[in-house]
């Protein structure tokens, strides 16, 4: 199923406005391909979704967290760093619109706010997205490599002299974390590979 028809069917489940739907996904389409989004657009949206579709089953609502992954990027720019909350705030504005209770929405704002910092977190459905969400550290060297350059363009603002700095520390902070993955499914996969990842792109920045 497209990006498009599972936000559709996600929205129904809340809504008869068919009116309000394609609204909404034009909005989500429009600002997922917005210039200079080389990394953060539909396809990180894509795989997020492919990589939590093995792990469905263990995801107590799979409703809201799938409302989480279309709008944990719908705010985004290489030089904001409330990227997370505005996205919140963009969020429960539209879920409200759709006619999401407000406990659904707090949980949806809760999710989103978590990939700022991506702590381990006591509920179990955060730590899915969140690995979800870094997945692509632990794919193999060649896909992780065009990452780290979709990455680089997006913060093409930044010169060398500023952005090899900056990443260095977000890799150190990542290589110094007990485990970059919350999950066990997720660790299994990727934390080993994503480890070598992160190491091969140290030595790609020195």
């Amino acid at each position: 199923m497209n990006l498009k028809n599972q936000f559709e069917r996600l929205c129904s489940l809340s809504t008869e406005d068919h009116g309000l739907i394609k609204r909404l996904w034009n909005e989500i389409e429009t600002k997922y391909t917005e210039k200079g989004r080389y990394y953060h657009n539909l396809f990180h949206l894509e795989n997020m979704f492919q990589e939590l579709e093995f792990v469905k089953n263990d995801i107590s609502n799979f409703t809201a967290l799938s409302f989480s992954v279309f709008y944990h990027d719908i705010i985004y720019s290489a030089t904001s760093k409330s990227n997370e909350e505005n996205s919140a705030i963009t969020a429960a504005s539209r879920l409200q619109e759709l006619g999401i209770s407000q406990d659904e929405t707090q949980v949806i704002s809760a999710q989103i706010l978590a990939t700022k910092q991506h702590l381990l977190s006591e509920d179990h459905d955060i730590n899915y997205l969140l690995d979800a969400d870094l997945s692509i550290l632990g794919k193999d060297w060649k896909t992780y490599l065009d990452y780290t350059q979709k990455i680089r363009k997006e913060y093409s603002i930044y010169p060398d002299l500023l952005y090899k700095p900056g990443r260095k520390k977000v890799l150190k902070h990542f290589l110094e974390l007990e485990n970059l993955f919350k999950t066990d499914y997720f660790k299994e996969k990727y934390e080993v590979q994503a480890r070598k990842n992160i190491k091969s792109e140290l030595c790609l920045l020195s």
